[in-house]
C-alpha cells in the first residue's frame, strides 16, 4: 500500500536550540509575571534595610569632615552647595547648609536627627538655603524636643527667625499628622547662637567645648560680606580647619599652623575668566558684570595651597568648587597649587569622607556615595 503521509524533515539542531530557549524565555518571562509582586517586594526590603544598615552604622573614636556639598551658587550637576558634617568622638556637627546637602547627609550614612549644632560661617544664600530642611530634618528625624542651636556671628539670629516663621506652618502640619510624641511641638526649628568676636583681624573665639571637642570660630576676608568666620576642629589629637569663603589671609594661615586636614574654598580665576570673556553669548545681562567680581572675594587652589605649606597642614582638601568643574579639567583647576604646597591636594567630591582616627597620624579618603 502507498504510504500518502508528508515526508519527515529533520529539523536543524540550531532551530531546536532557538525553540528551546524561546521556550524557556516565556517560562520565565510567565513566571515573572506571576510572581513580579513577591520579587519586587523582596528587592524593596532588602533596599530599604540596607538604607537603614548604613545609617546604624557607628564611627570608630576620631575626627571624621563628611563632605555633604562642594559645589557654589553655579549650578553642577555633581554638586549640591557647600556642606559639611564633622563627626567628632560622640558629637556631630554641620558646617553651612548648602540647597540639597540635607539629603547627601542622609545618603552618606550620618544620622541627622543626633545633630548637636548648626554652624554658619556667613550668610550668602549658598550657605543657608537649605537651613530650614535642615532643622526640620533634625527635628523631625530624631524626634526632638529642643530646637537645634544654629551658631553663627552677629547676625544669626535674624536668619534664624526666618526660617522659623518661614516653616511655622509646615510644624504645625507634621504634628498634627505625626502627633506631640513623634514630633514634638517644642522641637521644631532653631536657636540661634551668636557670638562676637573682637575688632582685630585675627580674632577667634572657643563656640564650644565638651567631651574633649573643642571648636574655635575666627575672622576671615570675605569683604564685603561681614562677618565671615571659618572653624577650626580639635578632639583626640587632631585637628581639621574649614574656611568658609575668604581671601587669603593671615587669621586663616594662624587657625591652620599644623593640622591635619585643612578644607579650603577654591575658584579658579582663569577658568572663571573664560566664562566672563564668553558673557556676551549669556542670556543674563547680568553674567559679565557677575563673573568679573566673583574672583576678588574667593582664594584660587594656589592662594590655598600658599596657606597649606606656609601652616605646614597635611592634607589640603578644596571645596566650594568654582566654576563647575569637569573632572577632566582637574589639572587645570589646580593651576601651579603643586609649587606652592608639596602635600596631597585633594578636590573635594559631594560624598567625601575623611578619617582621622584618634590619637593617631593616619588620614583617610574614601567616598560613601560611590
Amino acid at each position: 500500500m502507498k504510504d500518502n503521509s508528508l515526508p519527515k524533515k529533520n529539523v536543524p539542531l540550531a532551530v531546536k536550540v532557538l525553540i528551546w530557549v524561546l521556550a524557556a524565555v516565556f517560562v520565565m518571562a510567565g513566571a515573572a509575571w506571576i510572581f513580579q509582586k513577591p520579587i519586587f517586594t523582596a528587592i524593596a526590603v532588602k533596599t530599604i534595610q540596607e538604607r537603614f544598615a548604613i545609617q546604624s552604622q557607628k564611627l570608630d573614636d576620631g575626627l571624621y569632615a563628611g563632605l555633604a556639598g562642594t559645589g557654589a551658587p553655579f549650578p553642577d550637576v555633581n554638586r549640591v552647595g557647600p556642606c559639611i558634617v564633622v563627626a567628632a568622638g560622640k558629637h556631630l556637627y554641620i558646617v553651612d547648609c548648602g540647597d540639597g546637602a540635607a539629603r547627601n547627609i542622609s545618603l552618606m550614612g550620618f544620622q541627622i536627627g543626633k545633630v548637636d549644632a548648626i554652624l554658619l560661617t556667613h550668610f550668602h544664600s549658598d550657605h543657608i538655603a537649605g537651613l530650614g530642611e535642615m532643622m526640620l530634618q533634625r527635628w523631625a528625624n530624631g524626634s526632638n524636643a529642643s530646637p537645634v542651636d544654629v551658631i553663627g556671628p552677629e547676625g544669626v539670629d535674624e536668619v534664624v527667625k526666618g526660617y522659623n516663621d518661614a516653616y511655622k506652618l509646615d510644624a504645625e502640619y507634621r504634628v498634627a499628622h505625626h502627633g506631640a510624641a513623634t514630633v514634638p511641638q517644642s522641637g521644631a526649628g532653631g536657636t540661634a547662637r551668636p557670638f562676637n568676636l573682637s575688632a582685630g583681624d585675627d580674632a577667634s573665639t572657643v563656640v564650644a567645648d565638651e567631651d574633649g571637642v573643642r571648636i574655635t570660630a575666627f575672622k576671615v576676608n570675605h569683604a564685603p560680606v561681614y562677618p565671615a568666620v571659618g572653624y577650626r576642629f580639635d578632639y583626640g589629637g587632631r585637628s581639621l580647619v574649614i574656611s568658609g569663603d575668604t581671601e587669603p589671609c593671615d587669621s586663616l594661615k594662624k587657625q591652620s599652623m599644623g593640622v591635619d586636614v585643612l578644607l579650603h574654598e577654591a575658584l579658579q580665576d582663569s577658568l572663571m575668566k573664560l566664562i566672563n570673556e564668553q558673557a556676551a553669548i549669556a542670556p543674563s545681562a547680568s553674567t559679565a558684570r557677575i563673573t568679573a567680581d566673583i574672583p576678588s572675594y574667593h582664594a584660587t587652589p594656589e592662594d590655598a595651597a600658599r596657606i597649606a605649606g606656609e601652616a605646614g597642614v597635611r592634607h589640603l582638601v578644596l571645596y566650594h568648587i568654582l566654576p563647575p568643574l569637569p573632572q577632566l579639567l582637574t589639572g587645570m583647576f589646580l593651576g601651579d597649587s603643586s609649587k606652592y604646597y608639596p602635600g596631597p591636594i585633594t578636590v573635594g567630591e559631594d560624598g567625601m569622607l575623611i578619617s582621622l582616627p584618634a590619637n593617631s597620624d593616619k588620614i583617610y579618603l574614601k567616598n560613601l556615595l560611590k
